[in-house]
């Protein structure tokens, strides 16, 4: 059993790829996914890859995974039978949420909240109240909870949050609360927000709570039915790992059990794979481009170090938990074309998914897009997937036919102006991880990929002024690749309110040891040897009467009043590189939230470098006229990727074909291959 099996599961697409850990080998398929019933699609795409590697399931070692099941569940506003209980005097958490307005109210004179995850009738109070402390004020009146969730389950309540006042400090009514609901309807999926979220701020905490307990049935009925499903296939149980957002992956126990972690899950693994291969191509600084069927993912990535963020949104929802940094807008291969009410062109939100799909992929999909725009402008070849999708390209032309007569324009110009219109909102994806920060995207190569990375690659880079871009060796499979270079995480945090001038430093790291032993045990308990183990310590620190904090790393190896020390001193230069200015020696700095990363160090794949017995100067395996706006159909180097040596080079206009995706090289741009088989794509001078 050698054989360790990664999977992405996309919005169109479910990518494998296998490894075998005795030959290094690596085989990487795409199946189509199945949205009803993701389970399916992983156990046909594990199928496939054990064919093409010519093994027996059997021979499965391993299964890691990466998902947007619970980010989809809601996506797709998937409420019902959602409540929550509060402490008696806060029912009105959510409804009053926080007073900032998003945009500045936009182009409108009118803001409407978003829909509430639970709508007031299906909040309760109970009696109880502690202090921020964790002091008892108020014991907790066990019969106010009896009570408060049988009305719920009464109106139909199957997942129930429960966010107490100050629980962070004291977890013991919450733990009691929960209890008394399993007892008496061990039916009921709940969450506590001790253990989602053990932070201040009520309406955040309150809010990925409920995130966490809305998708926990999807995901514990996925999961469950995807791992008995594997130990079928391979004649007995593997270890079935999940991906989280924050770059680690748990057993899939352990994320069914707090599924809110999950729901930057796919988008990791890309972000994963893409850092590792960039240091291979020997860059350290690059932004990320996952364009996949729904949407794209970017990251900004300096020193080979994944950004890590506490704060994220998905939708109009915030959720508090650790994450990698990544900005998704809604641009992708199954992006729709569209008229809006005004006659112009657009491109996403929406997307045709993996059912029906492109109306090229001839699945019973009516709507025109990105990719059916490609298809027409000759930009993609024939079939897809290693020719187990055939692209219906008269299909697509009709479809464009008739947006152009809309427009006023032929077929060709709307095709490019969607293609153009995706890229701008690609773009805008990139500026907020960048320009909106004080950063220059200059500075950064770009590795593109996902199924449609390619197919945007130099248009993005153009866009932003961008030198360089790197297609890695199976662009259309990274995300799944990055799972196998991914080790198991787990975060943890404390909320512990202290001012540096009444601080003592015992206490602090007190709670700094306490958090490191949870997690050396918990990671221990995954199966990692006791030396493979690494703790990181970090802190949330602001200055006395900022709404806001900053994190603060802590140097490996700190510990006692050395460790505290140094996070009083670094919070100055952390607030002054990320806000431009500094306090020091004026203003009282205050210590919010304690946290520790524990790592467990996992396998790593050795990637080959190619041959050097293939050629250095391939030929193009055809031509064909691709059109370009501007230039109308050129004549255009059709080339086979895995027929590319390792000093393969070549100027645009070209086209780079592959098993799971498509690289452009516009006329102003050359290509090269790197030793490890990396498409690097240059601008021309």
């Amino acid at each position: 059993m050698n054989l360790r099996i990664a999977i992405d599961t996309g919005g169109t697409f479910t990518d494998v790829v296998a490894i075998d850990d005795a030959s290094g080998d690596q085989f990487a398929i795409k199946t189509p996914s199945t949205p009803t019933d993701p389970s399916r699609g992983l156990i046909n795409g594990i199928e496939e890859v054990v064919r093409a590697a010519g093994r027996v399931a059997s021979d499965v070692s391993h299964v890691l995974h990466g998902s947007t099941t619970a980010t989809n569940a809601v996506l797709e506003h998937k409420f019902e039978g959602l409540g929550l209980i509060v402490t008696r005097g806060f029912r009105h958490i959510i409804e009053i949420a926080r007073q900032s307005v998003p945009d500045g109210y936009g182009n409108s004179f009118f803001w409407v909240k978003s829909p509430r995850l639970v709508p007031l009738h299906l909040v309760r109070e109970v009696v109880e109240r502690l202090t921020y402390e964790g002091t008892v004020l108020t014991p907790l009146d066990e019969t106010s909870v009896v009570r408060a969730a049988a009305e719920l389950v009464e109106l139909g309540v199957r997942c129930i949050g429960v966010c107490l006042l100050h629980a962070y400090a004291n977890d013991a009514h919450e733990r009691r609360v929960g209890a008394l609901i399993a007892e008496r309807f061990p039916e009921v999926f709940v969450s506590l927000s001790s253990v989602v979220l053990p932070e201040y701020r009520e309406y955040e905490r309150a809010m990925t709570t409920l995130i966490d307990v809305m998708v926990k049935p999807y995901c514990k009925t996925y999961l469950g039915r995807a791992r008995a499903r594997i130990g079928e296939l391979a004649g007995g149980q593997r270890p079935f790992l999940i991906m989280q957002s924050n770059g680690g992956v748990v057993t899939s126990d352990t994320a069914g059990e707090k599924p809110v972690t999950m729901l930057m899950s796919g988008p990791a693994g890309g972000v994963l794979g893409a850092t590792y291969i960039a240091g291979l191509a020997g860059y350290k600084d690059i932004l990320t481009i996952d364009v996949g069927g729904t949407s794209t993912d970017v990251s900004l990535i300096r020193d080979l170090a994944p950004q890590l963020t506490s704060h994220s949104l998905i939708e109009h929802y915030p959720v508090k938990t650790p994450m990698l940094d990544i900005v998704s807008v809604g641009s992708g291969g199954g992006s729709l074309a569209w008229i809006d009410e005004y006659g112009a062109l657009k491109v996403g939100p929406r997307s045709a998914g993996a059912e029906p799909g492109p109306i090229c992929y001839r699945r019973g999909g009516t709507q025109p897009t990105v990719t059916d725009a490609a298809v027409v402008l000759g930009r993609l070849p024939g079939s897809l997937i290693g020719g187990g999708l055939t692209l219906d390209a008269g299909a697509a032309r009709t479809a464009f036919d008739a947006l152009g007569r809309k427009l006023a324009l032929t077929a060709e110009e709307a095709a490019a102006g969607v293609i153009e219109i995706a890229a701008a909102s690609q773009v805008q994806g990139i500026r907020q991880v960048t320009t909106t920060r004080g950063v220059d995207p200059n500075d950064f190569a770009m590795v593109a990929f996902g199924g449609a990375g390619g197919l945007f690659a130099a248009d993005v880079a153009d866009f932003l002024g961008i030198a360089t871009a790197i297609s890695p060796p199976n662009p259309g499979n990274l995300s799944a690749f990055g799972l196998h270079v991914s080790d198991i995480k787990r975060d943890y945090v404390r909320t512990f309110v202290r001012q540096q001038s009444g601080a003592v430093a015992d206490d602090i790291e007190a709670v700094w040891a306490e958090l490191e032993r949870r997690g050396r045990a918990e990671i221990a308990a995954e199966g990692v040897r006791e030396r493979d183990i690494a703790l990181a310590r970090s802190a949330d620190v602001r200055y006395v009467g900022q709404g806001h904090e900053v994190p603060v790393p802590i140097p490996a190896g700190s510990r006692g009043g050395k460790a505290v020390a140094a996070m009083w001193q670094a919070f100055h230069r952390v607030h002054e590189r990320t806000f431009g200015f500094h306090y020091e020696g004026i203003q009282d700095v205050e210590l919010v939230s304690l946290r520790v990363q524990a790592v467990g160090r996992a396998h790593r794949p050795d990637v080959r470098k190619l041959p050097r017995a293939k050629a250095a100067r391939a030929k193009p395996a055809v031509r064909r006229k691709v059109y370009w706006r501007g230039e109308g159909w050129v004549d255009c180097a059709i080339y086979r990727r895995d027929r590319l040596g390792p000093t393969f080079r070549a100027s645009g206009p070209a086209i780079v074909e592959e098993y799971g995706s498509t690289l452009v090289v516009p006329a102003s741009w050359k290509v090269r291959t790197d030793a490890y088989g990396n498409l690097i794509v240059e601008k021309r001078t």
